[in-house]
């Protein structure tokens, strides 16, 4: 996933930073680096304003009104329905201060406050009120990620040996260095036989396997059956292939091609030596990195450990089985938030289901030994919300107390201990996942080292309507050159995002059809690493 709205040079914590963390002395001071001082990042295409009118609370600001949905089963436009699935979406935390697109078009500002939207109504001036405290879309991952840098220092987190089969997703803390040559022996690349000077070649009786010891020595004119991988028989002249050779009446080998010396033998040391620099430090450790570590002899790798996290899931009307009834409704975000954390590099503890019991809640919070603690709802400001209650009576510091997007207003983050955070989501689904995409996807990736994805953008099939001063996040799929908006993307909805590839970023006041917008990628539909569940 990408951190949009930061300066690379400026913002996005390198790899090479994140490791010096792990691995700086532990008299360093542990102060947060301090607030960005670079821009808010790429352009993301001048939408134009939108209409006018007031900002919902919390939620979406209205069913999507762009063109019909791609397939995956979309039969038309938004049906939202009336109630969360989850609570957390509370009364609106206000929108004051410059908008993410105004800020990201430099010198745009007057032209926006008078320009028309895509209905030709001006925008609205942006509201003032108590909650004036949300930050922008792109400054509240500019913060997650400061958290994540002071964090790494306070904790002095040592670098870890971890078994290859454990080291999916990790970042490698050390260079990988070859052990050995390889190959570590001349080995033959092809099934054949291997022959000593020009043929025709006497065949002997016994060939040479895969796994053997070093098989004799070849005189001129005689051959060899050999098996790839196998080792060559010294004075091998070179391999001849099963289907470049034949045997005569006398059971004599003769070539149908011209045979080259050194023809299909694998040299020792071809793809290394011994000491070679086979990886530089911060590479992630796919699956084609554990394959190279295991043939260049290594057993573990040594890795940037990954960071801990305990999910707490808040909310009496949730059921954990069955149809709802009565009032209750099932607990989507259980099942969700352990795999999409674990796709993020996190080892994922404890997943409670606290209620609504603030006295089980501050408890949980208060005991974990995670670096970071996600809540899910809770964070507004009903009669049963305890995040914001709970954090002010431990002492707790508010570094992100509710964020410019929709939807997903009402998120926050907190540092709990010099190196422990808490990240609270709305407990509307798609709301929560919007917070885990806004403030746990950068803290969790500088706390694991891992590199930040390149920034793409890609032109909209549809118009899709913004908010008039917070950033969208929408769920698009992916078709040719353009990104499809998709329906269902109310706060309370999964069934958008389930068929998604990407969310798009939609500035203030919406984008036009075939305009570009930046994609966030989902972890699972890059066919990357970010499949890394266990």
């Amino acid at each position: 996933m990408v951190s949009p709205g930061t300066r690379a040079d400026d913002e996005d914590l390198g790899v090479e930073e994140a490791l010096a963390l792990v691995r700086e002395n532990p008299r360093r001071p542990h102060e947060d680096p301090g607030p960005s001082h670079g821009g808010p990042g790429p352009a993301h295409g001048d939408a134009g304003p939108s209409r006018g009118g007031a900002s919902p609370a919390h939620g979406d600001p209205g069913p999507s009104h762009g063109g019909p949905g791609p397939s995956h089963g979309e039969p038309g436009p938004s049906q939202r329905g009336p109630g969360p699935a989850h609570r957390g979406s509370g009364p609106s935390h206000g929108t004051h201060g410059s908008s993410p697109g105004a800020q990201r078009q430099a010198g745009a500002d007057a032209a926006r406050a008078t320009s028309s939207g895509p209905h030709g109504a001006a925008r609205s001036p942006e509201p003032s009120g108590p909650h004036h405290r949300a930050k922008p879309w792109p400054d509240a991952r500019a913060a997650a990620e400061r958290a994540a840098r002071s964090a790494a220092r306070a904790a002095r987190r040592e670098p870890v040996s971890v078994p290859l089969d454990q080291a999916l997703g990790l970042t490698l803390a050390a260079p990988l260095t070859a052990l050995t040559d390889l190959p570590s022996f001349d080995t033959s690349a092809m099934d054949g036989w291997a022959v000593a000077g020009p043929g025709p070649w006497a065949v002997r009786d016994e060939g040479v396997l895969a796994g053997h010891a070093q098989p004799a020595p070849l005189t001129d004119g005689e051959a060899a059956r050999i098996a790839t991988g196998a080792r060559i028989p010294p004075d091998t002249t070179a391999v001849l292939r099963t289907e470049h050779g034949r045997t005569d009446d006398r059971g004599r080998l003769h070539p149908v091609r011209e045979v080259v010396h050194g023809q299909d033998i694998r040299p020792r040391g071809q793809e290394c030596r011994g000491g070679d620099q086979l990886l530089p430090l911060g590479t992630l450790a796919t699956p084609p990195v554990l394959g190279l570590a295991a043939a260049a002899g290594y057993d573990t790798l040594t890795a940037v450990p990954r960071p801990r996290v305990d999910a707490l899931v808040l909310g009496d009307e949730l059921l954990t089985a069955g149809l709802p009834h009565d009032g209750l409704i099932r607990d989507a975000l259980g099942p969700l938030l352990p795999p999409w954390l674990r796709a993020l590099g996190a080892e994922v503890g404890t997943v409670r289901r606290i209620g609504d019991d603030a006295g089980a809640l501050e408890r949980a919070v208060t005991t974990s030994e995670a670096d970071l603690i996600v809540t899910t709802g809770g964070t507004a400001a009903g009669p049963v919300d305890h995040v914001h209650p709970i954090l002010s009576r431990i002492g707790a510091e508010l570094l992100v107390d509710g964020v410019k997007v929709r939807p997903g207003h009402p998120m926050l983050l907190a540092r709990l201990k010099a190196d422990q955070h808490l990240v609270g989501l709305p407990g509307n689904p798609l709301a929560a996942v919007s917070g885990l995409i806004t403030l746990a996807e950068p803290l969790l990736r500088t706390l694991a080292a891992r590199p930040a994805p390149e920034r793409y953008a890609m032109p909209l099939r549809d118009a899709v309507h913004g908010h008039p001063h917070d950033t969208r996040l929408v769920p698009v799929v992916l078709r040719g050159e353009g990104a499809v908006p998709l329906h269902y993307n109310g706060p309370a909805m999964l069934r958008g995002i389930a068929a998604a590839d990407a969310l798009a970023v939609v500035p203030p006041g919406g984008s036009r059809s075939g305009q570009e917008a930046e994609l966030l990628d989902l972890p699972w539909a890059t066919a990357g690493i970010g499949v890394c569940f266990t």
